[in-house]
């Protein structure tokens, strides 16, 4: 938007704002805030930054937790979320030191920026493009307890057949479970809400590619957005998500990017697309290859595949997400790759012909995950297999040009598959991290504090009386 702090001075009086709210990045990939008065953004601001404790944002602990938040400029735009006319911006953190701050090394926007000079370090590339795909579920109503004696959850959505038996408010035209693959008008009731959404995100910077209804009945979406730059594609994920919860809201409805939110239904990834530029010439480019793929490629992917159970953990964060990672619907289990494929890990787009699209897609990751860090991790991996040049075809992992869900008990065993649980995501993470602590990209306390903090959510859970397991056990 604004390249100088004057330009944003100027754009301030010309709008009538009001207030500037900085958003920043928790290590669980949450946005917090905090506002000014617009008058009291200065060059003060920009050079000495704002002060916060670091501390209560899940970070591990540092010899000094007061850290300071510098706004990226270009990044501000008008939140017409908030009701007083408010500027927005995100920005980096920097610990205080002397003489001179330093950037905070644990920060995600900061984790990310230094996986790509890495990339650059060591020659592979010097630009990383990347198109995350975001799958979510609008509900007309969610609640859920966590009581001693009461514990449950209720969604609802007038589209769902589940509501098709309702007297009140009820035209007819609901979709069947699984069946919302591209539904029309008036099946599709959420159209002009995803309209919205992406209208707004355009005013955010982000470019949309398009959007639809997804294949679950009770209202899953998807909007695609264009490829970009992995800094700026990560903003724009922290963005999108904002967007499309806060629209939701307005609309007098509410969304989620969960997961698995509907037993039997559909799940919501993040498939990930990438490629890689160096000197503006795309990297992943051979018309001998397999897939048209360059042999750079084919390493990229099979530092992926053999990182792929420990990427999990952070492409995959939560309890939740292995609820969607099942056999028999279109998240993949098994680690392979494949043209086309669907149900492998990788996936190489048949309709991505030109040499500058050239790309393949990563499809298990989820919007749980901090985007920041799973792009990073995922840079990481890629990176680990060109410097080691691991051939994924000569590891068994493909390519898989046949449906792995169609094969045999026997013919499954032979091919190795994602974590099936959160606790088994991290043991990996533990046991294979070293290509993300590779030239100080990931910090060691990083990762132990990101593993104590999801082994903490997965003990919280497995304590738990499940629901079904009064149905199953109540009269033993």
């Amino acid at each position: 938007m604004a390249k100088t702090l004057q330009e944003i001075k100027d754009f301030i009086k010309e709008n009538d704002i009001s207030i500037v709210d900085f958003k920043l990045t928790d290590v669980d990939g949450r946005w917090r805030h905090l506002s000014i008065p617009a008058e009291r953004l200065t060059e003060g601001t920009m050079e000495h930054g704002i002060g916060f404790d670091g501390s209560n944002y899940g970070y591990a602990p540092v010899e000094n937790s007061d850290m300071v938040f510098i706004p990226v400029l270009d990044s501000a735009v008008i939140d017409r979320y908030a009701e007083i006319p408010t500027l927005s911006m995100i920005g980096d953190v920097q610990v205080i030191d002397l003489p001179n701050n330093r950037p905070f090394d644990q920060y995600p926007r900061n984790v990310a920026k230094r996986a790509l000079e890495y990339m650059k370090e060591i020659g592979v590339a010097d630009q990383m493009i990347i198109g995350p795909e975001y799958e979510f579920y609008i509900f007309d109503h969610v609640s859920f307890n966590l009581d001693p004696h009461n514990s449950g959850y209720t969604i609802d959505a007038r589209q769902s057949a589940w509501a098709s038996g309702d007297y009140d408010n009820n035209n007819g035209y609901q979709i069947r479970n699984g069946a919302g693959y591209h539904m029309s008008l008036p099946m599709d009731i959420n159209n002009d809400l995803r309209s919205r959404m992406c209208l707004s995100m355009a005013e955010w910077g982000i470019d949309v590619k398009y959007h639809h209804h997804e294949v679950g009945g009770c209202g899953q979406m998807e909007i695609e957005v264009e490829l970009g730059d992995m800094l700026k594609l990560a903003d724009d994920t922290m963005s999108a998500k904002y967007v499309i919860k806060n629209e939701a809201m307005l609309d007098g409805c509410t969304a989620t990017l969960m997961p698995k939110p509907v037993a039997g239904d559909a799940g919501n990834g993040m498939h990930v697309h990438m490629l890689l530029f160096k000197d503006g010439k795309p990297v992943f480019y051979d018309k001998d290859g397999y897939a048209q793929l360059s042999k750079t490629a084919h390493y990229f992917m099979g530092g992926l595949l053999t990182h792929a159970r420990s990427i999990c953990a952070i492409t995959n964060p939560s309890t939740n997400s292995y609820k969607r990672l099942v056999p028999g619907f279109e998240a993949p289990v098994t680690i392979g790759y494949a043209m086309a494929n669907r149900s492998a890990v990788i996936r190489i787009p048949a309709y991505a012909k030109t040499p500058e699209s050239k790309r393949f897609e990563l499809r298990n990751p989820d919007a749980t995950c901090n985007p920041y860090y799973a792009y990073a991790a995922i840079l990481m991996a890629g990176l680990d297999g060109v410097k080691k040049q691991i051939d994924p075809s000569t590891k068994g992992w493909g390519p898989f040009d046949f449906n792995l869900f169609d094969l045999s008990d026997e013919e499954k065993k032979k091919i190795e598959g994602l974590p099936s649980s959160l606790s088994e995501a991290l043991d990996e993470l533990e046991k294979d991290h070293d290509y993300l602590t590779e030239g100080g990209v990931f910090p060691e306390r990083l990762l132990s504090q990101y593993i104590s903090r999801r082994r903490k959510d997965d003990a919280m859970i497995s304590r738990l009386p499940h629901p079904a397991e009064f149905s199953m056990y109540y009269d033993l």
